[in-house]
């Protein structure tokens, strides 16, 4: 295998400043920003996702941002992949350095990983088993995943029938199991640097930034009320009243659904911005259960420290040898 391109990454939970850190240093790194973010990639949400202004991509070009509309169902890690692997050979092409930040750990793996090509959906077959399971019963179709696959298989309810059909479809169609499939996916089972399983597709220098749990939830709450101030609060009101044609990934993201009980006057505002503030609290705490298994250097950040003392430390790191 030839040399592979190099890259350098920005991780961090939502709220912790990785967006703004990479902002700052792009000019210092030569560098242009590839967001790597399951909901940045939507077009019109903006606010609740707190993409980079039109006045931050003037200065700094941006990748794989408003991709698709949030209309759009099919959207999968592997097409993210695409994206970004065309914007990174792009920047690289014009002698300029890829400075990938967000938060969406999936589409990390995809990319330095690699990912199971799973085949295209087959309606026929969909069909046929979807009549199966109408006539002998979901625990008759499940069985038969258990026999083929029982790892998969324990992962899922019987009554779950959209995935026991995956299941199937990709056995059927491939010979291989949804199971077997993962298992490609084992680069990241280590915190230790370096500790992985295949080959990875990139070379790569990796900072997290890693704010006290404290600290961290103070800063999601200054956030979301930054954000309301922004008019989250109409841009939440557009996804609701779109929801009859918007793809459910959009719908179910954090930052408009806690909103929709109080379109639907079941709650007041305050509690559905303090349903927002606890829920992004949970996501933010998922994310660093995640990023704690990648080989990545910490950068331990505290109270009082500036955009420009975070900054300085990121580039020491990313620049050291």
């Amino acid at each position: 295998m030839g040399e592979k391109n190099e890259i350098y990454i920005i991780l961090g939970p939502t709220a912790s400043g990785k967006e703004s850190a990479a902002f700052a240093i792009a000019h210092t790194l030569g560098a242009e920003i590839i967001s790597v973010d399951s909901m940045k990639i939507y077009k019109t949400l903006d606010i609740g996702t707190a993409k980079a202004t039109n006045e931050m991509r003037e200065k700094v070009p941006h990748h794989c941002l408003d991709i698709i509309p949030p209309t759009f169902a099919d959207f999968s890690v592997g097409a993210y992949v695409e994206f970004a692997d065309s914007a990174i050979n792009d920047i690289i092409s014009r002698g300029k350095k890829p400075l990938l930040s967000g938060g969406t750990a999936l589409y990390y793996k995809g990319l330095l990983e690699g990912i199971f090509e799973a085949p295209p959906k087959d309606m026929a077959l969909r069909e046929e088993l979807n009549y199966f399971a109408q006539e002998n019963g979901n625990e008759a179709l499940y069985k038969r995943l258990l026999d083929l696959d029982p790892v998969s298989a324990g992962k899922y309810h019987p009554n779950d029938l959209r995935r026991v059909i995956r299941a199937l479809e990709v056995i059927t169609l491939t010979g291989k199991a949804v199971s077997d499939s993962r298992n490609q996916w084992s680069g990241f089972h280590s915190e230790a640097a370096g500790n992985f399983q295949g080959e990875l597709r990139y070379d790569f220098k990796m900072v997290m930034l890693d704010w006290q749990r404290p600290l961290l939830y103070n800063r999601i709450e200054e956030r979301v009320d930054i954000m309301m101030d922004k008019g989250l609060l109409n841009e939440a009101e557009y996804v609701y009243h779109n929801s009859e044609t918007f793809a459910r990934t959009p719908l179910q993201a954090v930052g408009y659904k806690e909103f929709f009980p109080y379109f639907e006057n079941k709650e007041s505002l305050e509690e559905a911005v303090d349903t927002l503030k606890k829920n992004t609290r949970h996501l933010a705490k998922s994310q660093c259960t995640w990023f704690r298994k990648f080989p990545c250097q910490r950068i331990s950040l505290s109270e009082g420290m500036s955009k420009d003392d975070i900054s300085s430390l990121i580039f020491e790191r990313m620049t050291c040898h």
